[in-house]
This record gives structure tokens, C-alpha cells and sequence, in this order.
């Protein structure tokens, strides 16, 4: 009797199943949700509500608390994966960049990447093994040199940017170790600049040194590769030729999106050359990619195959007793 009560139910569910609305979008994200570390390439609105909307102003085409006239490709990717961009820390979201912060501490009370870091760890925010965790910063280190605000405490250019690269790929180690699983890390994003090239090449030993776990997937992206590639052949990206002598901003052309325009003010990338980056790194890495799940049909004669192969091998063993009954 308790085999047939057991098919029973399998039929009774596998009906259920195969009658109920088949959805509309039946696969599953690779990645189960998205962690941003960062700078103001990323930044999804930490450094507005710090500064009550002040920064970035809004009146001049900033959007929504980013440093660029639409989403960056966090948000693009947030919005491929879960249907919505990356919301900020400070608003109770996964994204805790912040507009100006730098991978090394320069006391300005901004966080920097270890702070971030803290920050994500003490939210409550549980590690996701199956989750992207992203860092992106750099750029505010080398403009460091430029502007001549190296913190005092490293005596030349060479060792700041040694220990900026050593701090970005040590945090790679602490997710690493703290479970994480897919992990991806932009380099320094300015190949003209002083310091660049060194932090980059300390950042490559660096990363390379790791002692990462064997299911540990780390996606590099070359910010220096990707801009030398789209302000060269622009058209292989979707976009017209790039106007690099002027920023949006000052050609007051924020109202045409910014099309034709490499940077919206003179330290970002529009929106327009955000997406490129975007999409670039979904060639390279597959980033939005979906895994397939059955559809309810396909549920519905698994449970049937396993009620019937269940249900013959009861009658099997019946049989083999009464024969030797």
C-alpha cells in the first residue's frame, strides 16, 4: 500500500506542477547577488547622502548620486542579473564605494578599502559563495601623486604605489578567506598619469602571489587595456568617435546624453563609455550569464521517472519473494 500512496502523490504533484503558470523568465543568474567596493566610478550614492545631495550636484547632470551622467556597470550588471541598479551602504544596500576613496588611508574620512571592508563585514550582510563581490579603485591613489597629497608617512612615489597595490590585492585574500568565491578586480585606470604603470606591474606580482582557494574565481579587468582600446577604435564599442578635448560638462551638452563625448567631466567616463565597460567585461567574463532551470513540464516527468522506477523495483522485489515462497 505505501508504494501506491507514494506514486499517488508523485502524480498528484507532478499535475499540480505541470498545471501551474509556466514563468515568464525561467533561468537563474550565474551569480546570486553583487558587492561593490570602491571609488566614485562605482560610487552608487554614499558620498550624496554624506553631503545631503551636495555631491555630485545633480543640477550639472549627475544622476541619481553618481559621478556620471547615468548608471556605471555595476549598475548595468545589477540590473541584468535582479531587475534593479546597486543601491548604497549607507542606504542599507551592498554597495559601499564612496566618491574619492582611495585604496590607502590618507586620514580625509573618506573610507578606504580596508574601512569598506569593515564596513560590509559588521552590516549583517551574510557571505554569499555563489555572490560577484567587486573592488574598483585606484585612480584616487595615483592622482595622489599628481596633486601632491602622498600621506607623509611614505618617503617616494615607488613605495605609496607599492603599498596601494599590496592593500587592493590583500583585500582579494581577506574575501577569499572569508568565503567568497567570485571575485573581480579593475587595475589602476590611469595609464598617462605618474605611478601608473608601477602600480599596475606591483599589482599584477601582487595578485599573482595570492594563495586563493581552488574554486576561487578571480576576474581581472584592465581599466588601461579597455580605455586605450575604446579612445582608439570607438566604433568597435557601439560609439561615434569620442571627443577627448572637452568634457560634457563644459560643452553643455548634457541634455544630448553626452553622446560623442569621452569624459562627462574631466575625471569620469560618461555613461555611454560606462556601458562599453560594461560590455566589454561580459565579453571577457560572462558576467550576466544565466543558467537554465527545468521548466515545470521537465519537473513534472522527473517525478514521474522516479515514481515508476520506484514503483518497479517494489514489484521486482515482490516477485523475487514469492518465488522462492
Amino acid at each position: 500500500m505505501l508504494h501506491k500512496t507514494t506514486l499517488a502523490l508523485c502524480l498528484a504533484t507532478a499535475t499540480m506542477i505541470a498545471a501551474s503558470p509556466a514563468s515568464a523568465d525561467r533561468d537563474t543568474a550565474r551569480f546570486t547577488s553583487l558587492t561593490v567596493f570602491g571609488d566614485s566610478l562605482v560610487d552608487a550614492g554614499n558620498i550624496s547622502i554624506l553631503t545631503g545631495g551636495a555631491t555630485p550636484n545633480a543640477a550639472l547632470g549627475y544622476f541619481m548620486g553618481r559621478f556620471t551622467n547615468g548608471y556605471d556597470y555595476t549598475d548595468l550588471l545589477s540590473r541584468d542579473l535582479f531587475g534593479t541598479a546597486t543601491r548604497p551602504s549607507l542606504a542599507g544596500g551592498s554597495n559601499f564605494a564612496f566618491g574619492g576613496a582611495r585604496i590607502v588611508n590618507n586620514s580625509d574620512g573618506i573610507p578606504d578599502i580596508t574601512a569598506q571592508y569593515a564596513a560590509y563585514r559588521v552590516s549583517g550582510q551574510a557571505v554569499d559563495t555563489n555572490g560577484l563581490y567587486v573592488l574598483n579603485m585606484g585612480g584616487n591613489d595615483i592622482f595622489a601623486i599628481t596633486n601632491g597629497t602622498v600621506p607623509s608617512r611614505f618617503p617616494t612615489t615607488d613605495s605609496y604605489v607599492q603599498a596601494a597595490a599590496t592593500e587592493y590585492a590583500a583585500t582579494v585574500q581577506a574575501l577569499n578567506d572569508a568565503g567568497v568565491r567570485n571575485i573581480l578586480i579593475t587595475d589602476f585606470p590611469l595609464p598617462a598619469s605618474p605611478g601608473n604603470a608601477e602600480a599596475n606591474t606591483y599589482l599584477t606580482a601582487a595578485l599573482d602571489g595570492l594563495m586563493l582557494d581552488s574554486d576561487t574565481s578571480l576576474f581581472r579587468y584592465s581599466y588601461a587595456d579597455f580605455f586605450a582600446r575604446v579612445t582608439t577604435n570607438p566604433g568597435a564599442f557601439g560609439l561615434p568617435t569620442l571627443d577627448q578635448t572637452t568634457t560634457c560638462i563644459q560643452a553643455n551638452a548634457q541634455a544630448s546624453g553626452c553622446v560623442g563625448y569621452f569624459s562627462f567631466d574631466g575625471t569620469h567616463p560618461t555613461a555611454a563609455v560606462q556601458a562599453a565597460a560594461y560590455r566589454d567585461m561580459n565579453a571577457q567574463f560572462g558576467l550576466n550569464a544565466f543558467q537554465a532551470v527545468p521548466e515545470p513540464a521537465t519537473w513534472a516527468m522527473m517525478i514521474l521517472g522516479i515514481a515508476a522506477v520506484g514503483g518497479a523495483a517494489r514489484y521486482r522485489r515482490r516477485t523475487s519473494r514469492l518465488a522462492y515462497a
